[in-house]
């Protein structure tokens, strides 16, 4: 149950070859965009808290649970998504804080699901046990269920915007992005890959879904919230749409080539269980040049916002660069 009412206010060169030397502009943006990302991570966290249920009455280790998986350590990048974004085209700040929390409890219950046995089987998240390790399977599940319930009580409240026809597109376009044709879809071809050679093409469609999806909504939300000229709305689709591969592609090459004590998480799943990825079908060099050739686009799409867009700008950087 929603517990209260919000009034909160608000290039692949250096993967190859090693970032180039003496950028101290390019190094104040990324201070900034960290800074920002923090912020918003605080803001979205504490948005959260008030609206997420207390772990109290006979239901209590259910919320226990939800609340370990949606209040836990994260960089919270989709609600960062949906707040810059919507800044860009002068959305509602509440309303988009209120879209970003929903974003993030799907994000959390696709996480925990993703985690149990019968799907990843995954004993750690974000450096701690997941869901299914810190409470038990059954709790799990629920939990995962429960947040994305969550999810759509908190959009269609008043709160997040005064037209019922507004909140009703809200859910709609979330419901489409992570359900059969987006998150669960992407998923299930996931799943087929552990039996079954995909090709480019597939692993791409997989990709778009899986990951791809939640990032456009992220991106679409504040042209939801507030009306925008079809070029605008058209330019974010675009950025969303190649930062969302860029991100997957990313995954891919950490889970090559990364380490567990930075991802947090384990690596080498997708070898260990003959899965087809970027990596295994361009080689390692070749995935990082398709995420860098789709960083470049990613930008590109923002020159039409000048200046106003030099944070998300650095959010391509900041996820070519990560670790986790």
């Amino acid at each position: 149950m929603v517990r209260c009412r919000l009034n909160l206010p608000g290039s692949i060169e250096h993967l190859i070859h090693g970032r180039p030397e003496g950028a101290p502009a390019q190094a104040d943006q990324m201070e900034e965009f960290e800074q920002r990302l923090n912020e918003t991570a605080d803001r979205v966290t504490v948005a959260l808290d008030a609206l997420l249920p207390r772990a109290e009455g006979p239901e209590a280790n259910l919320n226990s649970a939800m609340r370990y998986a949606a209040l836990g350590p994260g960089k919270r990048l989709r609600p960062f998504l949906v707040i810059e974004c919507g800044r860009l085209v002068n959305a509602d700040e509440r309303g988009l804080l209120r879209a970003a929390s929903a974003l993030e409890c799907i994000h959390a219950y696709s996480l925990i699901h993703d985690d149990l046995p019968c799907m990843d089987d995954d004993d750690m998240r974000r450096g701690r046990p997941t869901v299914h390790k810190a409470y038990d399977e059954a709790t799990a599940v629920l939990a995962g269920d429960g947040l994305q319930s969550i999810a759509y009580e908190i959009l269609t409240h008043p709160d997040t915007h005064g037209r019922g026809s507004v909140r009703a597109r809200l859910v709609e376009r979330l419901a489409r992005a992570s359900g059969p044709s987006g998150m669960v879809g992407g998923q299930m071809i996931d799943i087929i890959g552990e039996s079954e050679t995909l090709d480019i093409s597939v692993v791409t469609r997989m990709h778009r879904m899986k990951t791809g999806a939640l990032i456009s909504y992220a991106a679409e939300t504040g042209c939801i919230l507030t009306e925008v000229e079809e070029h605008v709305r058209r330019a974010l689709e675009g950025f969303a749409h190649d930062l969302g591969l860029a991100y997957q592609i990313t995954d891919d090459i950490l889970d090559a080539t990364g380490n567990e004590a930075e991802t947090g998480k384990s690596v080498g799943k997708d070898a260990g269980q003959g899965k087809a990825t970027f990596v295994t079908i361009l080689g390692l060099e070749g995935a990082k040049e398709r995420a860098g050739h789709l960083a470049a686009q990613a930008k590109e799409h923002l020159d039409l916002f000048g200046k106003r867009a030099d944070v998300l700008k650095s959010t391509v950087d900041f996820v070519l660069d990560r670790r986790s």
